[in-house]
């Protein structure tokens, strides 16, 4: 602006920019409508636009911003999720884990799956006393079992306050149960060596969620 009218060589001399980038930074100003040249022979002869262009340059980069800003924000929304999935390994690492989800800030505890070798696996002592401390924290429960649990533990567990079970056939007895509870999914394995798996995230949940749902209609008290 304060060259006026100039070639490029005199604005790298009075800017201090580089040689190697003048000629880019020349173009990219241009197309932001910034400076215009004209021609002189073969030579570029560039000059200013009117000051007050950079409020249309700064509006029209205000503008774009505002479009993109909702996306950022569901991005940056996403990013604050934690997902979390932790491991326990052998009985005590199953007691852990019954004794977060019994704990948890959840409405209801739901639970599909399990079968004979889930019930002995623990006891059916340690199962009581585990569906005693969840009433003690004031969580009603809806469980679906497989017939092979009622004569095992099932039929005791039920006669249980906020507690209610409906059965499918045997064919449905599995080694894990899946436990819902919040946002909180745990997957247990009640193999020789058993292990559960703990997932923390709301999305999941609600998957198993909708599955136990299913299995809730079809179970029979």
């Amino acid at each position: 602006m304060e060259l006026g009218s100039s070639i490029a060589g005199t604005i790298l001399e009075k800017s201090g920019l580089p040689n190697s980038t003048i000629h880019r930074d020349l173009n990219s100003l241009i197309e932001k409508g910034l400076i215009n040249f004209i021609l002189e022979g073969k030579r570029k002869i560039y000059q200013a636009t009117n000051p007050e262009h950079f409020f249309d340059f700064i509006e029209e980069k205000k503008r774009k911003f505002q479009e993109i800003l909702p996306e950022l924000k569901r991005k940056q929304g996403i990013a604050r999720i934690k997902e979390k999935a932790s491991i326990y390994k052998g009985k005590k690492g199953i007691n852990e884990i019954y004794s977060i989800m019994r704990d948890s800030n959840g409405k209801e505890y739901n639970t599909f799956g399990g079968g004979e070798e889930c019930a002995n696996k623990m006891g059916l002592t340690w199962w009581l006393n585990h569906h005693r401390k969840r009433i003690a924290n004031k969580l009603s429960a809806r469980q679906v079992f497989d017939m092979t649990v009622k004569p095992i533990g099932g039929t005791e567990i039920e006669k249980l306050p906020m507690t209610e079970i409906r059965y499918l056939p045997k064919e449905f007895a599995s080694f894990q149960e899946t436990v819902i509870v919040g946002d909180k999914v745990a997957i247990n394995i009640f193999t020789e060596n058993p292990y559960g798996i703990l997932i923390e995230d709301k999305h999941v949940a609600e998957g198993y969620r909708k599955h136990f749902e299913l299995l809730w209609k079809q179970a029979k008290k």
